[in-house]
């Protein structure tokens, strides 16, 4: 009972038919999938937003071979060489 026959599928295509016409419908179908894809890309655009970047790791530049040089902003303005 709430399912439509193929019986009631034929009549509502009839009068989708006499209605709009048959050099509409297709006109009407490409558009209705146009913005069918509009719609989604918009929502997946959407979703993208609203996740959450993962936190990147910070990585520090200088690398420590072992030696005891101090890196040229660690010295101090006073030390003077003679």
């Amino acid at each position: 009972m709430g399912g439509l026959s193929p019986w009631h599928w034929a009549i509502v295509i009839a009068v989708f038919v006499l209605l709009f016409g048959a050099k509409k419908l297709p006109d009407a179908a490409r558009s209705l999938g146009k913005s069918m894809r509009i719609f989604k890309s918009e929502i997946k655009e959407m979703q993208a937003e609203s996740k959450p970047d993962s936190p990147t790791q910070i990585t520090s530049e200088r690398v420590s071979d072992g030696t005891a040089t101090p890196a040229p902003s660690e010295t101090t303005p006073d030390q003077r060489t003679a």
